[in-house]
Formats: C-alpha cells, sequence, structure tokens
C-alpha cells in the first residue's frame, strides 16, 4: 500500500481472499471477494491521487488464540491532497493462510477516513 505495487499485493493476497470494511459509507463495498477484486477496487483507489500512505504505526498487537489469526491496532500515516498530513486509525482482523492474507476485515474509522478526503 505504500509503494502502492500491484504486484507485492498480488503475493500478500490469497487467490480467494475476502476483504471486509465493516465501517463504511454508502457507496463504498463493505466487502471484497477475491484477490483480483481486492486489487481492482484498491489501484482504482489509488489513482484517485487523494491522499497517499507513508509508513504504518503498530499501537498494538492482540493474539487470538488461532495461530491464523491475529487483531492489530494501528495508525496510517500520510498525506492528503486536501488535508495535510493525516493519521488515520483503524484496528484489523487477519487471517492468513500458506503465508497469505486469506481473510482481513479493516475497521477503519469512517469519520476521520471522511476528513482525510476532505469531506
Amino acid at each position: 500500500a505504500i509503494a502502492r505495487s500491484v504486484d507485492e499485493m498480488a503475493v500478500v493476497y490469497a487467490a480467494d481472499a475476502v476483504h471486509e470494511f465493516p465501517f463504511t459509507r454508502p457507496g463504498l463495498p463493505s466487502r471484497l471477494e477475491g484477490r483480483e477484486e481486492i486489487l481492482r477496487f484498491t489501484t482504482a483507489v489509488w489513482e484517485t491521487n487523494a491522499f497517499s500512505y507513508n509508513r504504518y504505526r503498530t499501537l498494538a498487537i492482540h493474539d487470538t488464540g488461532d495461530p491464523n489469526t491475529i487483531v492489530v491496532e494501528q495508525d496510517a500515516l500520510g498525506t492528503s491532497a486536501a488535508t495535510g498530513d493525516f493519521a488515520l486509525p483503524n484496528i484489523v482482523v487477519l487471517t492468513a493462510r500458506d503465508g497469505q492474507v486469506a481473510h482481513l476485515r479493516d475497521y477503519v474509522n469512517i469519520l476521520a477516513a471522511d476528513a482525510v478526503m476532505g469531506g
């Protein structure tokens, strides 16, 4: 995501991966199914050039008892054309399979994300 590399993203996600956004706004998907759909959506967002990520700041990592699933509290740090520098808080529930993301639930703070986009 930082490098905006489709090739690197393709390696990260399993072919049948699911990426969910439990908190979203009208007009945006709440669920993306399959690597190709995830890459299409991600690429379309990158092409808006409305913002870019510079790095992620991990606040906490929580064990779930499932060796394939973790919960990560983090801030996505970046720059927005509308607002300048930002820290976008989110929580990610990530399940891996064979070294790739199989299921990711991305609990982004929708109000903060809207502000980053200039809304």
